[in-house]
């Protein structure tokens, strides 16, 4: 039994390492972070901007585009010409509530609600691990605790495709389970930190409103 539960470990820890390629990086959570509202901060090598008191007159959408840093304010707006229903904040909710849906989805190994909302490569890996996973006969039973920071990393216009990458910054607790229900790793009492980038795609021709996501990395 004891050289099957080793077996099994080593089996869960290769996976881990796969899953972390495919979701992005963790870290150890040593406090908690208190989330900050990125649309009013601006990068140190900015250029000075107006006065606020300019900005405050401009619709909501576009005081949120104001507050980023040069290259990603021209990609927001450039993405906001195109498509004139483009609004960044509710992009931003969106784009929190896919990153639950997919965990969730990933988690419980459900491909058909990972093809509605990732494109062919994304979809391809986490099937794949998910695969890997049901052959080697493990279960995992991960919980999303909290979600700490949402905030644009990247935008640009590429054509008639937008693309804005999204960090999010998160608490997750993982466990482990072998065929028989028993741990091998993990534990859902000690959550850590998870910093993903993940970018979401749309054909802003395209009268579905609906963002894919089309890559992952570490964030």
């Amino acid at each position: 039994m004891i050289p099957e539960i080793i077996i099994l470990a080593m089996i869960a820890a290769f996976l881990g390492m796969r899953l972390y390629s495919v979701l992005g990086r963790r870290a150890e959570h040593e406090e908690e972070i208190i989330p900050t509202n990125r649309f009013d901060r601006q990068d140190e090598d900015a250029q000075p901007r107006p006065p606020q008191q300019a900005t405050s007159e401009l619709p909501q959408n576009e005081r949120a585009i104001a507050g980023f840093p040069p290259a990603i304010e021209r990609g927001l707006r450039e993405i906001s010409s195109a498509d004139r229903n483009f609004e960044l904040l509710g992009f931003l909710e969106g784009a929190r509530g896919a990153y639950e849906v997919v965990l969730e989805a990933f988690w419980r190994g459900d491909k058909e609600e990972l093809r509605e909302l990732c494109d062919d490569d994304v979809y391809e890996s986490f099937a794949a691990v998910i695969d890997e996973r049901e052959e080697a006969g493990i279960r995992m039973d991960n919980r999303l605790i909290r979600v700490e920071d949402v905030t644009v990393h990247s935008a640009e216009l590429d054509g008639r495709i937008a693309r804005i990458a999204v960090r999010f910054v998160s608490d997750i607790a993982s466990v482990s389970y072998d065929k028989d229900g028993n741990v091998i790793a993990g534990s859902l009492d000690d959550a850590v930190e998870s910093r993903d980038i993940w970018t979401f795609s749309r054909d802003v021709r395209n009268s579905d409103p609906q963002w894919l996501l089309d890559e992952t990395d570490q964030g």
